[in-house]
């Protein structure tokens, strides 16, 4: 009598395993040697039909299994493995794009990074060259040191800031920007602090 089942269980190496029996029961051993030699080996979940012996340990061992879906020939299986074959130089080839893409962006990011650093150091060194060109302002002849002046430039501008037409000479021919010769006679502050030729 035979039974169907189905392999759920099977160790290639030892070349055994078990049928478990359709409709469900105990679990039928079953040998390599119960296959047909066909040369494709078991499969886990292949559907099968088999009938059952005893052995000499008068256990249940599954014998004359057959196959009930035809397992492919090895140029079956050759053809089906062909288009995954034939998928490997796309995905290969695909990559190739998707890195030389990446190099592309890369190396454009870069030049643009680089040209902006040129930019830059070409403006900087443009501004150091003009201040190197500008020429520094010669002391007026008539400044006094500041070494042998009590005053010094501190800001101020206008003759309400002075206290003295010494003062107010000083700042005159020494600080910039000053506000204190209205009539560019080189005597400040005329009607508050140097009112006399000889005012100090």
């Amino acid at each position: 009598m035979r039974f169907e089942g189905t392999l759920t269980k099977w160790n290639d190496e030892r070349g055994f395993g078990f049928i478990t029996p359709i409709p469900a029961g105990q679990e039928i051993f079953v040998h390599v040697s119960a296959f047909a030699r066909d040369g494709q080996r078991p499969q886990l979940q292949e559907a099968l039909s088999f009938e059952i012996t005893l052995n000499k340990d008068g256990k249940k061992q599954a014998v004359a299994v057959h196959r009930d879906r035809p397992v492919p020939s090895a140029s079956v299986a050759r053809e089906r493995r062909r288009p995954e074959t034939s998928e490997e130089p796309r995905a290969l080839s695909s990559r190739i794009v998707v890195f030389l893409i990446a190099f592309v962006l890369l190396a454009a990011a870069y030049w643009q990074y680089d040209r902006r650093s040129q930019r830059a150091m070409a403006v900087k060194a443009e501004a150091a060259a003009q201040a190197l060109d500008q020429p520094t302002p010669a002391p007026s002849a008539t400044a006094q040191p500041l070494a042998s002046s009590p005053f010094r430039c501190d800001g101020r501008q206008h003759c309400s800031q002075m206290t003295s037409c010494s003062e107010a000479k000083f700042f005159l021919q020494s600080c910039p920007g000053v506000k204190m010769d209205g009539n560019g006679d080189g005597v400040p502050c005329e009607q508050q602090w140097c009112t006399h030729p000889l005012a100090k």
